[in-house]
């Protein structure tokens, strides 16, 4: 096992308590990706997976935005005079970095605050939890720039967030979600004050961080394999899951603090 790393060119990260913070660090051009932002993050996130020091993940806003996704001039401009195998190329590394997202074995819990489109709506619509505050809003507006809505796992990730409808809408129409729409549909887990954001997703990383993680990680990898297997497959698959997670330290743990009437210390094993 490994520590994760922090000195990182393209983004801003930092560890405190276990709980990673990153950002996108452009804000003056509301945070856009480019392609060395989306390489290293891909491979941070793919790092995480084998880090020991990081318990959950707080993908934050900068400057009152969350990301605007691809850059036109960095990103989008190159992209119109590439080749179809660099395109392809290029694709497949956004849709890793999703998949880094999934199975980085961590809760990642985004924090949106302002503009959240295009690869920034992925980004959060890949975390595990999302907060928002009033002012976010929310685009999958692939429509808008002449591409499909069907972009880093989009078409099979959003419906099962907020519904068929709701997604086919967004994607056609390319229009925001508003941050209240967000939470009504189940994209945003709760609604806070600009003023909270970081305080909230903090507390929200911590609390889950104090947990068995052990456990968390099988909860984050099976909640992403059973989208794939029939209700007999999840039942097996999870009879297996809880019978590793019963063997842990951590249920010994739970067990006798239940006896003695006090809340039981996780340590993660």
């Amino acid at each position: 096992m490994t520590s994760c790393r922090t000195n990182v060119s393209h983004f801003q990260c930092s560890i405190t308590n276990r709980i990673a913070q990153v950002s996108l660090n452009r804000p003056e051009r509301k945070n856009p990706l480019t392609f060395d932002s989306y390489a290293e993050l891909r491979d941070w996130f793919r790092e995480l997976a084998y880090c020991d020091n990081v318990d959950a993940v707080v993908f934050g806003s900068n400057g009152g935005n969350f990301s605007s996704g691809g850059d036109v001039h960095d990103i989008i401009g190159p992209l119109t005079n590439m080749s179809m195998k660099e395109l392809l190329q290029f694709t497949r590394m956004t849709g890793d970095l999703v998949k880094a997202i999934i199975n980085c074995g961590k809760p990642v819990i985004a924090a949106v605050d302002g503009i959240c489109v295009g690869a920034g709506a992925i980004i959060a619509m890949a975390s595990d939890l999302r907060l928002a505050t009033p002012e976010a809003k929310t685009a999958f507006l692939f429509a808008r720039v002449g591409l499909a809505g069907c972009d880093m796992g989009a078409c099979a990730i959003l419906p099962r967030l907020i519904g068929q409808g709701r997604a086919a809408e967004l994607f056609y129409t390319g229009r925001s979600m508003s941050a209240d729409e967000g939470e009504r549909w189940g994209f945003y887990n709760r609604i806070v004050a600009a003023t909270a954001l970081e305080e909230e997703a903090m507390a929200l990383a911590t609390s889950i961080a104090a947990g068995p993680n052990f456990a968390h990680m099988m909860t984050k990898t099976m909640l992403q394999q059973e989208w794939s297997m029939s209700i007999e497959q999840a039942i097996e698959a999870e009879a297996q899951t809880q019978a590793l997670c019963m063997q842990t330290e951590d249920f010994k743990r739970a067990f006798v603090a239940f006896t003695k009437k006090e809340r039981p210390v996780f340590e993660g094993n």
